[in-house]
């Protein structure tokens, strides 16, 4: 029988305290898990990065709050705080794509795996706009449309769902590299698609807070841990 994939799940930090903690929820984990995969936590070193590359079978970039470079905003810049991660992770996600390994972004995976792709991104997303929703609430739930015939439309099997919101900062420009593969009712892109690669999606949304439930979403963990099986 072979292996479980193993798969690199890269550590958030404190960025809203000194920086001194790696701080991820475990719910990333519990969905690699319950998905067939075997999860590890990666930490920010760069010397590690080819190792990692070579050695595991796919990547997750996890939500967090950091300092983005400033040409991949429209009109705007970042005001959350720099951060080691950003040299780490971008080379993680290179390196990962470069070897076509699976790529799975969630939130602010899905911003750097976008604009790695030629897309852009606005600090305050609600400020575009008097039509759109509050975002940034971890009580929010809204739907999303999912552009037919994409990945994302083949592995959940439904048009809509419901997601939660967490984010501030978000997606405003792809380039032709990539594929919008959901969009919220107040047009507020949730999900893109690099379709040059075998798997490399973004999620804006949290799909990992629904691992424990039977959320349609959870299919992305489950085709995403099959891509890495055969990776």
């Amino acid at each position: 029988m072979k292996a479980k994939p193993r798969i690199a799940i890269i550590m958030d930090e404190n960025t809203s305290g000194d920086g001194t903690l790696y701080e991820t929820t475990k719910a990333y984990f519990v969905a690699v898990h319950r998905a067939g995969g075997v999860p590890f936590g990666i930490p920010y070193f760069i010397d590690m990065v080819d190792s990692v590359v070579a050695e595991f079978d796919g990547f997750v970039s996890v939500g967090g709050r950091i300092q983005f470079p400033r040409d991949w905003y429209v009109g705007d810049e970042s005001r959350y705080p720099s951060s080691e991660r950003l040299e780490v992770e971008q080379a993680l996600m290179r390196g990962f794509l470069d070897h076509d390994k699976p790529v799975l972004g969630i939130c602010n995976g899905m911003q750097m795996l976008t604009c790695l792709h030629g897309g852009r991104m606005v600090h305050k997303i609600r400020e575009t706009g008097a039509h759109i929703l509050d975002h940034d609430n971890r009580g929010a739930v809204h739907s999303v449309s999912i552009t037919p015939g994409t990945m994302l439309s083949r592995i959940v099997g439904a048009a809509r769902m419901d997601v939660n919101s967490r984010h501030q900062e978000a997606i405003v420009e792809v380039s032709g590299q990539a594929v919008i593969a959901a969009k919220a009712d107040d047009g507020v892109i949730e999900a893109v698609e690099i379709p040059s690669r075998r798997f490399a999606l973004g999620l804006q949304w949290h799909q990992e807070a629904f691992a424990r439930t039977e959320h349609p979403g959870n299919g992305v963990f489950k085709a995403f841990v099959e891509a890495a099986r055969n990776a």
